[in-house]
């Protein structure tokens, strides 16, 4: 595909005073270089930039030539070029739509014959990225896994990633409030798209670091379509206690309980204090009821602020900052060797930052992250884990610096029949680190489930 380059650049006026260069003016020289923020220029008027650094040094021309070019730079991603995402698109790359939003996405198909399909589940595979991931961090196992569950594999870049459109929100019209874009609610409602995109009765849902949550989330929303659940390296909070197990004697013991209980409450002290405990729990309900309405008004003034706050002109400015900054850092402080990590893969993941408004799609997702509403109307995620009643394999690096694998352990222990598996020497990203071992744990859960299909494991959930 021909790519197209559009140059946005604007010369900045040419500084006309000289000066003399003595230590003050190199020192304040130093201080415009170093500390004031290159990025000044973006939001700002470049003559006000050019003049100011004009006045502190003689070689201001040499000055605003450096400043130019190095503004123009995300984590080495010239920013004046800045194109739409399907002119990145690769040979193998699709876009669909989904409510105004052009999801890019890949499928792979196995190419193993019927013979080769037996005992084998064959059932589709939807692959979910984590934070300032997408489509290419499933590059190197999506034809593998094909082969392993002999039949397609699609991964899609989740809005605000990759190269899917980037959404202005602030754009939309009509009196309907339409679904954020980048709210977790769309990622789980564009995750079933896929479903059906594939007509795919049930999916394996795999879930990478934040992308687990979406797994999860959406195997509540169809937990009848999900076949099974792998989650890498998820970044899912393990509550700290783990859920009640029903032993055979426990009617023996909770009669023994009510038994105690019977005598405890003849306790005149007792009884006092619960009927105080009653008279100030209902207090504090009827207050609690009463004020409701101004609660809900200080929450809704709250989260204009914030969001308000979030998506100005330095938030974004300091989202740029941090990309510049930490972004290639990130992506190495994942593997277990940052030495490994080859200029492919900083590529692969920087290629977005040429994409228009991926600064502010980034913003719009961190600010819909903090002000998700689903906590308030549904229980928290973990607290409907041992609710899960699919198969589920858990897969995590032990030198994990991001997320721990003692949090995957504890995921294993509150997920019912978990399986879980730790990959020595390796990082954040089982899956572009150690590729081999991951698709030889995926393909031995695969097998274990193909052995149960016309069990329990497949039946739809209940």
């Amino acid at each position: 595909m021909k790519r197209i380059a559009v140059n946005c650049s604007v010369t900045p006026p040419t500084p006309t005073s000289t000066h003399s260069y003595n230590n003050r003016s190199s020192r304040l020289k130093l201080f415009a270089s170093s500390w004031l923020p290159n990025y000044y220029a973006t939001h700002h008027n470049n003559s006000t930039f050019t003049a100011f650094a004009s006045s502190v040094s003689g070689s201001e021309q040499l000055l605003d030539v450096g400043l130019k070019k190095k503004r123009r730079e995300i984590a080495g991603i010239d920013q004046d070029e800045l194109v739409d995402p399907k002119l990145l698109a690769d040979p193998d790359s699709c876009f669909c739509e989904f409510k105004g939003v052009h999801i890019h996405h890949k499928i792979y198909d196995s190419e193993s014959n019927s013979l080769e399909q037996t005992n084998k589940m064959c059932l589709p595979m939807i692959l979910l990225h984590g934070f300032g991931a997408s489509v290419f961090s499933w590059k190197k196992v999506m034809k593998p896994l094909a082969e392993a569950t002999c039949s397609k594999v699609l991964a899609f870049d989740r809005p605000a990633f990759g190269l899917t459109s980037r959404v202005n929100l602030s754009s939309a019209t009509g009196d309907a409030k339409p679904l954020n874009a980048y709210s977790m609610a769309f990622s789980v409602l564009a995750t079933l798209h896929f479903f059906d995109l594939l007509k795919a009765e049930k999916v394996i849902l795999v879930g990478h670091s934040a992308g687990s949550s979406v797994a999860v989330k959406t195997y509540f929303e169809a937990p009848e379509r999900i076949a099974a659940i792998i989650l890498i390296a998820p970044a899912i909070f393990a509550p700290l206690t783990t859920p009640k197990v029903v032993r055979e004697n426990q009617p023996r013991q909770d009669n023994e309980m009510k038994e105690d209980n019977v005598s405890i409450r003849k306790n005149p002290i007792v009884e006092l204090y619960t009927s105080l405990s009653k008279i100030i729990k209902n207090v504090a309900m009827a207050i609690t009821k009463m004020m409701k309405p101004m609660i809900d008004i200080l929450n809704s003034l709250y989260r204009k602020l914030l969001s308000t706050i979030l998506l100005s002109s330095p938030a974004i400015m300091l989202v740029r900052m941090a990309i510049d900054k930490f972004g290639t850092a990130a992506v190495r402080n994942a593997w277990y060797d940052p030495k490994q990590v080859s200029e492919h893969v900083l590529g692969g993941y920087t290629k977005p930052l040429r994409v228009k408004d991926w600064d502010r799609a980034l913003v719009e997702f961190t600010a819909a992250s903090l002000l998700d509403e689903e906590p308030n109307t549904k229980p928290a995620l973990s607290k409907r884990l041992n609710e899960i009643s699919c198969p589920v394999l858990i897969v995590t690096g032990d030198s994990d610096r991001i997320v721990p694998s003692w949090n995957a352990e504890r995921l294993s222990r509150v997920i019912p029949g978990a399986s879980l598996e730790v990959i020595k020497q390796c990082g954040h990203l089982p899956h572009e680190e150690k590729v081999d071992e991951f698709i030889s744990i995926v393909e031995n859960f695969l097998r274990k489930l193909a052995g149960n299909s016309n069990e329990q494991y497949l039946q739809p959930a209940l």
